[in-house]
């Protein structure tokens, strides 16, 4: 059973009903929806496409929101997509208006107040390159240097400029209750900088009622580098969002800080994304390139829980192929990962029980050849913990709750399955026993794993662990 998780973005070339049955039977643990693009409706429409082939496949797929956070963007082009040529001249103004090769509208006035002649504009995650010609009567004039093909909405980066953009704009916050509206499992926040950016996004999950949604910072920004530790033990997880990293940052850092961060993310038992051209070249191609699947490989070693998707899925001529790509490639590199190594290196040290029991469990599965663990889990914390331990064997998370099961599709390693709730420690350990024959994981004779948290049916207890022979 791969461990590596496959997060994967939805776009025309994947929400038909029929492609995404593929892509989940493929390997799709998690779909990610791009609230840059679309509208909330079609992305709700979406997320009902999913609930439905999730239930035809039968096996329960967790739904990523991506917010756009503070970035500046442009507007719409018209056609969606406009060409620039090199060595010609294009204007940037705040004006409402629609896109041409002369003239791009930003979605920000304040644009020609941080500008002056000689800066670089990068756009499409820094294939184009504009130098600033002169600023006058609040647009910019610019002169394109390396052309191609910019899209509405389309991202644009300004390195070494401070802007003092909202870390949670207004158009964020109605996005994400537009996610919270049609059931998102997971929210990843663009361009955090500090930890302080992802309070109030924790409390309007709070106030919503579902606070519990896990909360997914991206690092894209050199003061997200900087301030990584504080980010990751604020966050539930972060995603390494390797596009704007590479144009904000010198390019040849990006392999140092994904490293970095994976690093802290291991250690602070928290999940890490590794995301942004990873098998790029088969948006257009059924294969991808070498240098590409060493890539895949490298972040896998790196310690990464799961590897993202993004242009490949979601305008790709073949997601299906895609994500049995990367599956192929995870499966592969799993074979040769330094377990041993990651044991020590990883996961949480403390006093509290449940760490600790996560590390014993994993601990006994080498010592004690188990086949599989098993963890009943209420809300996904202790699957979390055994996860960052990095255990060689199948870990089955059963929870009574199908939020939580469709959130445990991100951890490492973890096999999330409905499963009601017991009463007794005698009901859950048969329970455990029969779950892992039922995912064919162990059979009669074999040892497995279970934790669990005594007395039955609290969160936060996990206070033991047995070695279980099945009969």
């Amino acid at each position: 059973m791969r461990s590596t998780k496959i997060v994967a973005t939805i776009g025309p070339a994947s929400r038909e009903p029929a492609v995404l049955e593929r892509m989940i039977d493929a390997g799709l643990d998690i779909a990610r929806l791009n609230f840059a693009h679309g509208s909330s409706e079609e992305h709700a429409e979406t997320v009902s496409r999913i609930r439905a082939a999730s239930a035809r496949v039968g096996r329960e797929v967790g739904v990523l929101q991506d917010v756009p956070g503070p970035k500046l963007r442009l507007g719409p082009v018209s056609g969606g997509h406009v060409e620039l040529a090199a060595d010609t001249p294009v204007v940037l103004t705040s004006q409402r208006l629609e896109g041409t090769t002369e003239r791009l509208p930003i979605a920000w006035e304040g644009l020609s107040t941080l500008m002056q002649a000689g800066d670089v504009i990068y756009l499409a995650d820094g294939a184009i390159r504009l130098r600033v010609r002169e600023v006058s009567n609040g647009e910019v004039l610019a002169d394109v240097e390396v052309g191609g093909t910019v899209a509405s909405r389309q991202g644009m980066n300004l390195p070494n400029v401070n802007m003092t953009l909202p870390a949670v704009s207004e158009d964020d916050h109605r996005l994400i209750d537009d996610g919270i509206a049609m059931g998102v499992d997971i929210v990843a926040l663009s361009f955090v900088r500090r930890r302080e950016d992802l309070d109030p996004v924790r409390g309007q999950l709070r106030a919503s009622g579902r606070g519990g949604v896990p909360l997914i910072a991206k690092i894209e920004k050199p003061q997200a580098a900087q301030n990584a530790a504080e980010i990751v033990d604020a966050a539930d997880g972060i995603m390494v969002a390797r596009g704007d990293l590479g144009i904000e940052l010198p390019i040849e850092e990006v392999p140092l800080v994904q490293k970095r961060l994976l690093h802290l993310a291991g250690e602070r038992s928290k999940p890490a994304i590794t995301a942004t051209q990873m098998l790029e070249s088969m948006v257009h191609s059924t294969r991808p390139t070498r240098a590409e699947v060493t890539d895949v490989a490298n972040a896998i070693f790196d310690g990464t829980d799961a590897v993202m998707l993004s242009q490949e899925t979601a305008i790709g001529q073949d997601p299906v192929a895609v994500i049995a790509m990367m599956a192929a490639i995870a499966e592969s590199t799993e074979r040769e990962l330094p377990y041993g190594r990651w044991l020590v290196e990883r996961g949480i040290r403390s006093d509290d029980p449940a760490s600790a029991i996560a590390y014993g469990a994993v601990g006994a599965v080498y010592q004690l050849g188990l086949k599989a663990i098993v963890a009943p889990t209420i809300s996904g914390g202790t699957a979390r913990l055994i996860s960052a331990n990095r255990p060689n064997v199948p870990v089955l998370a059963l929870s009574p709750d199908r939020d939580v099961v469709r959130r445990c599709g991100l951890y490492w390693g973890v096999h999330p399955m409905l499963h009601a709730d017991t009463e007794h420690t005698t009901e859950l350990i048969d329970a455990c026993a029969a779950a892992a024959i039922e995912a064919g994981v162990a059979g009669p004779g074999d040892r497995i794993g279970i934790t669990a948290g005594l007395p039955a049916g609290h969160s936060g207890g996990t206070n033991m662990f047995k070695v279980h022979t099945l009969e």
